[in-house]
């Protein structure tokens, strides 16, 4: 029997080779879930004994084939009741990720089948994120931060890198969201800011945002 903590452990450990393609630390896991690196420590211990993850010490963890498979299903729930909750509910894209944390752990096959064909299979969630296939597939998606553009060079907004609501609530301000068209302008020297052009208007941004908002280069 897998705990919730445990599963939220998985996802998490899941959720950052995602990112990184490289074996997970106790740190990265620790930043995070907000929590100690020993009580991660402390998890991990607990999540190697039921054979879900394998740890080498001074290097970090890595799912097993069968902690793959369970992370995996978390993290397709999580995704899906997401999409539902901003696509047929209207919630915000900002308001979504503390709901679904806690519809995710519903055990429910059933129900996450009826979901995902109810939503007409989607490929990504309201951030932007690659949601599994019912086969535990993950199709990967070609993106660079929005700070990594080239000036007058163009992108589609594909997701964000920062699932904050603070973050979304100042995006949703600026009328950024998944689909934006953006057009990088000009990067200041001085402090690697960006003038941007979102649609029709004019914007400048932070480098601390604009490296959290995912592109998809376009022609």
């Amino acid at each position: 029997m897998i705990t919730l903590s445990e599963e939220n452990y998985l996802k998490a450990i899941l959720s950052i080779n995602l990112d990184t393609n490289t074996i997970v630390s106790t740190n990265e896991i620790a930043n995070l879930l907000d929590t100690s690196a020993a009580s991660v420590t402390e998890m991990i211990k607990k999540l190697q004994e039921k054979k879900l993850v394998i740890y080498e010490k001074y290097k970090g963890v890595t799912l097993s084939k069968s902690g793959c498979k369970k992370a995996i299903e978390i993290l397709r729930k999580h995704r899906l009741w997401e999409t539902f909750l901003v696509n047929k509910l209207y919630f915000s894209w900002s308001e979504v990720h503390d709901v679904a944390e806690e519809l995710e752990h519903i055990k429910s096959q059933k129900l996450t089948d009826k979901l995902d064909d109810f939503l007409n299979y989607p490929k990504f969630d309201p951030h932007g994120e690659p949601i599994p296939t019912k086969n535990g597939i993950i199709h990967p998606t070609k993106r660079i931060t929005l700070s990594e553009m080239l000036v007058n060079s163009n992108g589609i907004i594909m997701g964000v890198a920062l699932d904050d609501k603070e973050f979304l609530d100042y995006l949703t301000k600026l009328n950024i969201s998944i689909g934006t068209n953006v057009q990088a302008l000009e990067r200041i020297t001085f402090d690697q800011s960006m003038k941007i052009k979102i649609e029709s208007k004019l914007e400048h941004i932070s480098e601390d945002v604009a490296k959290n908002i995912l592109i998809k280069i376009i022609k």
